[in-house]
């Protein structure tokens, strides 16, 4: 399984569940979670076939930003 970490501003557990639709339904990603209390505020995906661009996309789409990658 790949592993990729993005930094964020996914900031809060409202913000968390405003992006949760949008990574639930990304059908490359089988696993994911926020760390809100780290100041990157990053973001862990796990999957088979992830792909750097389709991640931003999903994020971008529930209103997010990627600021990095990690």
């Amino acid at each position: 399984m790949k592993t990729l970490k993005f930094k964020t501003n996914i900031n809060c557990s409202g913000c968390v569940a405003k992006a949760t639709p949008h990574l639930n339904e990304e059908k490359s990603i089988e696993k994911w979670e926020v760390n809100t209390q780290t100041a990157d505020k990053v973001l862990t995906v796990e999957g088979e076939n992830l792909d750097k661009e389709k991640v931003k996309e999903v994020v971008e789409k529930a209103g997010f930003i990627i600021k990095g990658e990690l």
